[in-house]
């Protein structure tokens, strides 16, 4: 029992690493957002400014989707390891073989949770151009 339980062990704490980057990617995607739209507010070229906001938003989105795949292979491995008898663990930490089992990372991305996340930040950052176009 002890080997599976360390197996485990080692295992969520790779599940609790997929979502603490998960959580500090959408609060970085939020500060960089607002901090490039306030900058964007005090120069002359802000329209242009503003549309810069969009690249890490986006980056942001992918490599939350990639964390959240990753995260999810991670539990069906845990939950795999947590039906196995003691004397089957072998402490691997592969998750090939439950690729087929989860959504793919493009699917994993278009998700509900990241797409009412990251959709509203990217139409903010387009009304924000399209308030310094019109008033320049």
């Amino acid at each position: 029992m002890e080997k599976k339980l360390k197996h485990l062990e080692m295992i969520q704490a790779v599940i609790s690493r997929m979502a603490g980057n998960s959580f500090l990617l959408k609060g970085w995607s939020v500060t960089l957002a607002a901090a490039v739209i306030a900058l964007a507010a005090n120069k002359e070229s802000h329209a242009l400014l503003t549309l810069i906001a969009l690249l890490p938003v986006v980056m942001f989105w992918v490599l939350d989707g990639y964390y959240l795949h990753q995260e999810r292979l991670f539990r069906k491995l845990y939950d795999h390891v947590r039906l196995q008898d003691d004397d089957a663990v072998d402490f691997s930490m592969d998750t090939s073989s439950f690729l087929d089992d989860v959504d793919t990372v493009s699917q994993v991305r278009m998700s509900d949770t990241l797409k009412y996340f990251y959709l509203p930040i990217i139409g903010l950052i387009v009304i924000a151009f399209v308030f310094f176009l019109i008033t320049l």
